[in-house]
């Protein structure tokens, strides 16, 4: 029988690993989006909107919005040490993110078990809602933290 892992004990023990992972995801270093915070299951990221990120109309490209929100729910999955991996996810975009401003992303985890997990994610810009995510993700067996 498999020892049983804690997952709690595994964030704490291994945090600074978890967030140099997160830190050093390529395309949100790419975009400049930032990691501000990781607990267990919840991350929140900021991303300042530069003119390369806006669309024809002068406003956040969806793309940028979604990328921010995918970001979140990333790390807020992976904050265990356990390979966790999107499998389906549902973007409500509430309002239009404006040039100048900072994105900030905040993703909640709604519910976990051994092979899935739930989150709820918003994106809000000076205090506005931009866009809600539900997503679901797939926990894999692997974990990129030691475990014993």
């Amino acid at each position: 029988m498999k020892p049983v892992i804690n997952e709690s004990d595994l964030h704490h023990q291994y945090k600074a690993e978890i967030v140099k992972v997160m830190e050093n995801e390529p395309y949100a270093q790419f975009l400049g989006i930032r990691l501000m915070e990781i607990n267990e299951g919840k991350a929140i990221a900021e991303l300042d909107v530069e003119n390369h990120m806006l669309n024809s109309h002068g406003t956040v490209h969806g793309a940028v919005t979604f990328a921010i929100a995918d970001y979140v729910f990333a790390a807020a999955s992976n904050s265990y040490g356990k390979t966790s991996v999107g499998i389906s996810n549902t973007v409500n975009y509430m309002a239009a993110g404006k040039k100048g401003t900072r994105l900030q992303a905040t993703a909640i985890e709604e519910k976990k078990n051994h092979r899935m997990a739930w989150y709820k994610i918003k994106v809000e810009s000076e205090d506005e809602l931009i866009a809600t995510m539900e997503a679901l993700a797939y926990r894999k067996n692997h974990y990129f933290v030691p475990v014993d």
